[in-house]
């Protein structure tokens, strides 16, 4: 699939890293598609010392196991997110976070069965920070099996921090909790500092 061709309201690259370094996070209006920024107090965050895998996901993942893939079809992940009835990934969005992928800094977690891909998630990776921004699903289960691939691949490669933004029903069974702005900042901070790689080849700021 082709990439995106950045429109007019393409996010320049070093303000976006800014942002997320400083706590913020972009959203498109889903009628206009202005682009508006978000620091929201209280802040949902994934512990990754905490992370409950609930017991029933886990059987139904020991007896339907996905074939997850790093990567692989960053962009399609991020369409697959975006379509909904309503959404904020705009065209612009899209191509502003495919620039980060081309970067290193925006990554993709792919659950694949029978060579179709089924679900994932995708967000972005500073220091010891991942940022996730969005998650679908085609078949039960599938974001989930991503979900969980996601936390064992940053707590094997020493991140401190999953930022999930806003609690949902889906984030809380697995143990997301919300902390206020100046917690999320501290705990930011730390792990903005820790050298950590995502994948083999660090990304360059």
């Amino acid at each position: 699939m082709n990439a995106p061709v950045p429109g007019a309201g393409f996010i320049e690259t070093q303000f976006l890293l800014s942002a997320y370094r400083n706590g913020f996070f972009p959203m498109a209006e889903p009628t206009t598609g202005e682009i508006r920024w978000y620091s929201p107090d209280p802040r949902t965050i994934l512990d990754l010392r905490t992370f409950n895998t609930p017991r029933s996901l886990r059987r139904f993942l020991r007896n339907h196991p996905f074939d997850v893939r790093i990567d692989t079809k960053f962009l399609e992940v991020v369409q697959a997110c975006a379509t909904r009835e309503e959404t904020w990934i705009s065209d612009s969005i899209i191509a502003s976070y495919y620039k980060l992928f081309e970067l290193g800094f925006a990554h993709s977690v792919e659950a694949w069965t029978n060579e179709n891909l089924v679900g994932g998630l995708y967000g972005v990776a500073i220091g010891g920070a991942f940022f996730g921004e969005s998650m679908f699903s085609i078949i039960p289960q599938a974001s989930k099996a991503a979900l969980v691939a996601l936390v064992d691949r940053l707590r094997a490669r020493g991140f401190e921090l999953i930022d999930t933004q806003f609690i949902t029903t889906h984030l809380a069974m697995f143990g997301a909790i919300e902390i206020s702005r100046k917690q999320y900042l501290e705990r930011l901070k730390k792990a903005l500092e820790a050298d950590c790689s995502f994948v083999a080849v660090e990304a360059n700021p």
